[in-house]
């Protein structure tokens, strides 16, 4: 009977200066991003037989977002940084609010830095072993 296995969970954050109206996509498409860049999942191709990028699609992809204005993603704006996979978010309050400055000329709304957090989980539905 096949389960659901993670295979690997990626951590990241990302940044925004620039938080303009609290927003904080900008700041979670980059901690995802940050999160993804540097992984090769060879494993999915070796091991779980995905030789072909639709094959990819089977793959589940879950992204946990740390904000501190968690109200304030949009939520698809973050998943199009995930390139294949049957994609979920969910967001949370956390991340950091640093004091920066701010530069009307860029459309900056206040001096507040964002950080964002991301755990991005990939799952495959496997079948158990058994002796």
């Amino acid at each position: 009977m096949p389960s659901e296995n993670r295979f690997i969970l990626q951590l990241g954050s990302g940044v925004d200066q620039h938080g303009h109206n609290d927003d904080c996509t900008n700041a979670a498409v980059k901690a995802v991003k940050n999160a993804i860049s540097n992984n090769c999942l060879t494993g999915l191709s070796e091991i779980c037989g995905l030789k072909e990028p639709k094959d990819l699609l089977k793959m589940k992809v879950h992204v946990k977002i740390g904000a501190p204005y968690p109200d304030n993603i949009d939520k698809k704006k973050v998943l199009k940084a995930i390139p294949f996979g049957e994609k979920s978010i969910e967001v949370v309050k956390g991340g950091l609010i640093a004091q920066g400055i701010m530069i009307k000329e860029l459309g900056d709304t206040s001096d507040n830095i964002i950080v964002c957090n991301a755990a991005v989980t990939v799952s495959m539905k496997t079948k158990t072993l058994t002796s």
